[in-house]
């Protein structure tokens, strides 16, 4: 779904992303992440026992930089009780990674450093809409090279192709995960899938093929997605496809209007019973129902019911009830 959103200034990504460091306890919420694997379906540790992973996606980098920082994983870590992030870095808008490089590593490495500390999954999102092969090669070889050896790390190379076919989304996705896997030969690769993560059905058909580890994205606003896309991810693990819900919510496919607690509550019972994993969107202030913080001005940890939407209240307690 495409989202358009204000843009914050770079100061904060000099205060909040390359300023504040990390502390704190690791024996909160469950112990220092194993090596996952693909098993048929499903994600699994290596000796083949299901794992589930739930959080919060961090809203785009440029925009929201003030979150790109280790006190804000550590509070989702130790209050919300995630136990994985995802670090969504744009890159087509202005200011995003293509306009200014220097600003999106400073982010990610923020996060993905804290998540390392704080024993945490951590998703690297190359959030675009589009293609752009040599930039994310250059990108995940350069993020690869860094972290290839820390069990924390899952690739996301292209977060929501929108109207490109699946054979050209097929085409990128073998081009980058070729130059990941000329680096890392081991953690988890997630690939994006046409029309928004919404086409699972067709990719099922014609999946990847040559490469090990790999997931592919489904995408659901539950008041706008229901039974049909179910039915369509159904059809899709009964041909063996392994899923990951790397973003969802539950208003329209807008990231705007009511929430519909039904659906959600129905979405959640299914990837439970499908023990498939999943994060939220978003961690940002902007003026939507899909942003979980109310206002610019509110702080980035330490949040109470106060600074936190509906939206924001309902996936903490849904993640704090799980652990």
């Amino acid at each position: 779904m495409k989202k358009r959103f204000f843009i914050l200034p770079i100061i904060f990504a000099l205060l909040f992303c390359a300023s504040c460091s990390s502390t704190g306890d690791n024996n909160v919420n469950a112990g220092k992440p194993v090596q996952l694997k693909v098993t048929g379906t499903a994600l699994t540790d290596m000796n083949g026992e299901l794992v589930q992973l739930r959080g919060v996606s961090f809203g785009w980098h440029h925009w929201w930089p003030r979150f790109y920082n280790p006190t804000t994983v550590k509070w989702l870590k130790h209050d919300w009780k995630v136990n994985v992030v995802r670090a969504a870095i744009g890159v087509e808008p202005a200011g995003a990674i293509l306009d200014n490089p220097e600003l999106a590593m400073v982010c990610l490495y923020s996060v993905v450093d804290a998540a390392i500390d704080n024993d945490l999954y951590v998703i690297i999102d190359w959030h675009a809409h589009h293609i752009h092969t040599e930039a994310a090669k250059a990108f995940f070889t350069e993020v690869a090279g860094k972290y290839k050896d820390y069990p924390n790390i899952i690739y996301e190379i292209f977060n929501e192709p929108d109207y490109q076919p699946w054979e050209e989304v097929k085409q990128y996705s073998k081009e980058v995960i070729a130059a990941i896997r000329a680096i890392d030969k081991k953690n988890i690769i997630l690939v994006g899938v046409p029309h928004w993560c919404q086409d699972v059905h067709i990719v099922a058909d014609d999946p990847i093929t040559g490469f090990d580890n790999l997931m592919y994205t489904l995408h659901f606003y539950a008041a706008t997605h229901k039974d049909f896309l179910r039915s369509r991810a159904d059809y899709a693990l009964s041909k063996g496809l392994p899923l990951f819900v790397s973003e969802c919510a539950g208003m329209t496919h807008t990231g705007d209007g009511p929430i519909d607690r039904v659906s959600w509550g129905e979405w959640v019972k299914w990837m439970d019973d499908n023990k498939l994993s999943w994060l939220a969107w978003s961690l940002s202030d902007k003026a939507e129902s899909c942003s979980m913080i109310k206002i610019p001005e509110s702080p980035i940890s330490n949040w109470t019911d106060d600074d936190l939407k509906e939206w924001g209240i309902i996936v903490r307690d849904e993640l704090q009830k799980k652990q």
